[in-house]
């Protein structure tokens, strides 16, 4: 006799909720990746604005020639390293999760992928934009 709230439907095999963990945790290491690749990118282009800012104040004064300080280039290049990053994850991810979808058959939808995807070509946009501004271009 059922129970009431009881399951019905058949357990699910013990393979497939393991590889489905398996996907799960991949995801968790991609938003590990992202959460990385952001604070980089954000805090990178914290500093280049503000050293800008800061250099385009001290220059109106005219106590310093204009051209490049050091702190801009970290900047520069933690933004850069911020869309590296990214993209490590999500090469990574695609290729753990390629493996196991070879070999089982789990379909998910992959938000964190997309959200990843959407966030390296912010980031690649905004190192870009740094960039030919930063070389006078922009």
């Amino acid at each position: 006799m059922k129970k009431s709230g009881e399951n019905t439907d058949q357990p699910m095999d013990a393979t497939l909720m393991a590889v489905t963990r398996t996907v799960m945790a991949a995801d968790r290491s991609l938003m590990a990746w992202v959460r990385t690749g952001l604070s980089l990118i954000s805090f990178g282009f914290t500093i280049y604005k503000f050293l800008e800012y800061s250099r385009e104040q001290v220059i109106a004064s005219g106590k310093i020639l204009p051209g490049i300080s050091s702190p801009e280039l970290v900047g520069l290049f933690m933004v850069g390293m911020g869309v590296i990053s990214l993209i490590f994850g999500i090469i990574e991810n695609f290729h753990n999760v390629k493996l196991l979808t070879g070999q089982y058959n789990v379909r998910r939808t992959r938000y964190a992928l997309v959200m990843a995807v959407i966030l390296s070509v912010f980031g690649l946009f905004l190192l870009l934009g740094i960039l030919f501004q930063f070389k006078g271009i922009g």
